[in-house]
């Protein structure tokens, strides 16, 4: 199994973001948490069986001193942009495998209390080249805990992801990904995602960052 998880909305104003998603494309989104370490904090439009992911940097000091962070905030550089997209999958110790990729385990706590947990591989990639999908394990026993089962007052029922658009090379993305079929436009341009398309009560709204 390897399907769409999740892309990643990167903004520097998480509360002004959220408010733009829900005014101009009818979606809500629901406080995510913190990810304790790496000085980023987020928020979740659910959309059933994945979801984006909005980010921001919520303790710089914190975020200069891990990887993750740290690159977060260079690249985003006070501007809105997307900064990657995930792949889920059930086997990603074959995936790690068979792309030489080291597995890390990652975790947050919601708002609740629960603890989510996941194992991700290929995140160092995809920071290098954003074209390139990071790929992560589950760790959840309740599928209700899962981010994009998360209700949501949108302006209508989300059903998706339509389509991601992706700049990159097609024949690297390709080799990366392996022999899934998944709804992905390749273009040129600056590597990475450049929009998504999510239905949302039988129709297409596109998700792109505020300029």
């Amino acid at each position: 199994m390897l399907e769409l998880d999740h892309v990643i909305l990167g903004v520097a104003d998480l509360p002004a973001a959220s408010d733009r998603l829900r005014t101009e494309l009818g979606l809500a989104s629901v406080e995510g948490g913190r990810h304790v370490g790496v000085g980023t904090g987020n928020r979740i439009v659910p959309l059933g069986r994945n979801y984006v992911e909005v980010l921001a940097v919520a303790d710089p000091e914190e975020a200069r001193a891990h990887p993750f962070g740290r690159w977060v905030l260079d690249y985003l550089g006070g501007r809105e942009r997307f900064l990657g997209w995930c792949l889920r999958t059930d086997e990603l110790d074959v995936i790690a495998g068979r792309l030489g990729l080291e597995i890390e385990s990652w975790s947050r706590e919601r708002p609740d209390g629960a603890v989510l947990r996941w194992r991700m591989a290929g995140l160092d990639a995809a920071m290098e080249d954003p074209s390139l999908p990071f790929f992560m394990q589950w760790g959840i026993d309740d599928d209700d805990l899962y981010p994009g089962r998360s209700p949501a007052a949108h302006a209508a029922e989300p059903e998706g992801f339509a389509w991601v658009e992706v700049a990159g090379d097609a024949e690297r993305l390709a080799d990366w990904i392996g022999p899934a079929e998944l709804p992905i436009r390749v273009v040129e341009g600056d590597r990475g995602v450049t929009a998504a398309g999510i239905l949302l009560g039988g129709s297409e709204v596109v998700l792109r960052p505020a300029p």
